[in-house]
C-alpha cells in the first residue's frame, strides 16, 4: 500500500487526488499540497496474533476534519489511540505535527480526546471539570489565566452560564458539549473524537453534527472522529477515510465516497445499495444480468461482474412496463415521512431496495402490488469479481 496524503474539501485550502489502488483494493495514488497534522508511515499494530492495524500508510492535512469509517474490528479506533497515544505501534512511526510520537505518553501529545460516554468527574463541577487539564500543567499556569481560558472554552460551546452546575444536572447534550470544552481548553493540535454522538437521540445527534463542524470550523484546528455511523461521517468531514480489515481502503470527499467508491466494499458499506451480479460479454461494455438483460455500460474487462445500483437511483411505477423496465412485486414498505423505501421481488433478479421522494407526485404503492421498476444504467457501478 502506498503513502496516503489528503487534502481538505469543498471552500479549504489545499488540493488533492485520491484513488484506489491495485488488485488489494487499497487507496495508493495520491498528490496534494499542505503541511500534515498526523502522519502514519508503514504503521502496524498487533494484539498477539491478532493484526488491528495492518502496515497503514496516512497523512491527515491542518485544519481538516476527517473522519475514520469503517465495521467492528476495522481497526479505526485502533489507530486513534496509537495518535492520543494510549496504544504504541508495534512498527512503524505515528507523528504529530512532524514529530515522532512513538513511545511518547499520552499527557505530552499535543492532542485531547472525547470519549464517547465522555468521562467526566461526577464529582467536580463544570468548570472545574473543564479547567482540570490546565491545572495540572507544568510550569502551573496563573490562576488568573485558567479562569479566562475556562470562560472562553465555555462560550464555544454555548455554555457560558453553566460553570456551576453539577454534571448529574446537566443533560446529555450539555455534558458532550462540557467534554468538548474540557477537550479544547488546552488548545491541542488535534482533537480526537470517539464516537462522541453514539448516546445521544437522533434529534439532538443532528444538532450536534452541526455544532461540532461550526466549532471545527472557528478553532480551524484538525478534528479526528471515529464512527461506524455512516451518515455522520458523511455528513460531517471533509474527508472519509473507510477502513476493514486493519486497512485504508478508500480516503476522498464525502461525495466521491458515495458517488465513486473505489472498491465494491466501499460501495457495499457506504450507504444502501442493491447488487445485481452478471456477466461483462467479450468485447466490453455490455452486461448480462441473471434474467438475460443487456445494458450498457462503461464496464472492466470481460468476465464476472457485480453492479451496484443505489435504491434512489431507481424509479417506481405500478402495473407492468413490458419490456421498458424490471417488473417485479412489491413485498413490503417502509413509510418514512419525507421518502418512502419499498422491498420489491424483481423477476428474475431477486429482491431490490427503492427509495422514492415524496416530494413529488408518488402515489404510494400497496404490498402485493404488481411494479414496473426503471434505471438508467449510467447509475450502475460496476465491479469486477
Amino acid at each position: 500500500m502506498g503513502y496516503i496524503p489528503c487534502g481538505l474539501h469543498f471552500d479549504r485550502l489545499l488540493s488533492f487526488t485520491v484513488a484506489a489502488g491495485g488488485s488489494d483494493g487499497v487507496a495508493d495514488t495520491v498528490t496534494e499540497t499542505g503541511a500534515h497534522d498526523v502522519e502514519f508511515r508503514s504503521v502496524s499494530k498487533r494484539y498477539g496474533d491478532v493484526v488491528a492495524v495492518a502496515n497503514v500508510d496516512l497523512a491527515i492535512p491542518k485544519g481538516a476534519f476527517v473522519a475514520l469509517l469503517g465495521p467492528s474490528g476495522c481497526g479505526k479506533t485502533t489507530c486513534l489511540r496509537m495518535i492520543g497515544g494510549f496504544e504504541q505501534p508495534s512498527q512503524g512511526t505515528v507523528s504529530i505535527d512532524g514529530r515522532p510520537m512513538n513511545g511518547v505518553p499520552p499527557y505530552r501529545r499535543p492532542v485531547n480526546m472525547v470519549f464517547q460516554h465522555y468521562a467526566l468527574f461526577p464529582h467536580l463541577d463544570v468548570e472545574a471539570n473543564v479547567s482540570y487539564g490546565l491545572r495540572q500543567m507544568r510550569p502551573r499556569i496563573d490562576r488568573r489565566e485558567v479562569a479566562r481560558r475556562t470562560a472562553e472554552a465555555l462560550e464555544l460551546v454555548r455554555l457560558g452560564g453553566f460553570a456551576g452546575r453539577r454534571i448529574h444536572e446537566m443533560s446529555g447534550g450539555q455534558q458532550q458539549r462540557v467534554a468538548l470544552a474540557r477537550a479544547i481548553v488546552n488548545r491541542p493540535a488535534v482533537l480526537l473524537l470517539d464516537e462522541p454522538l453514539a448516546a445521544l437521540d437522533r434529534k439532538l445527534r443532528t444538532a450536534m453534527q452541526i455544532e461540532l463542524q461550526s466549532l471545527q470550523r472557528e478553532l480551524g484546528i484538525t478534528f479526528l472522529l471515529v464512527t461506524h455511523d455512516q451518515e455522520e461521517a458523511l455528513s460531517m468531514s471533509d474527508l472519509v477515510c473507510v477502513m476493514n480489515a486493519g486497512q485504508v481502503i478508500q480516503m476522498a470527499p464525502p461525495q466521491e465516497v458515495y458517488d465513486r467508491p473505489g472498491t465494491l466494499f466501499v460501495a457495499d458499506f457506504v450507504g444502501k445499495t442493491n447488487r445485481l451480479p452478471g456477466v461483462v460479454e467479450a468485447g466490453g461494455g455490455v452486461l448480462r444480468l441473471a434474467d438475460g438483460r443487456r445494458l450498457s455500460v462503461a464496464s472492466p474487462a470481460p468476465g464476472p461482474v457485480t453492479a451496484i445500483l443505489r435504491p434512489e437511483a431507481i424509479g417506481i411505477v405500478q402495473g407492468e412496463g413490458g419490456h421498458d423496465g424490471l417488473p417485479g412485486t412489491v413485498t413490503h414498505r417502509i413509510f418514512l415521512g419525507n421518502s418512502v423505501e419499498y422491498a420489491v421481488a424483481a423477476d428474475g433478479l431477486g429482491e431490490m431496495l427503492v427509495t422514492v421522494d415524496r416530494g413529488g407526485a408518488h402515489r404510494l404503492v400497496q404490498p402485493g402490488d404488481r411494479v414496473t421498476l426503471r434505471f438508467s444504467p449510467e447509475s450502475l457501478l460496476v465491479f469486477s469479481t
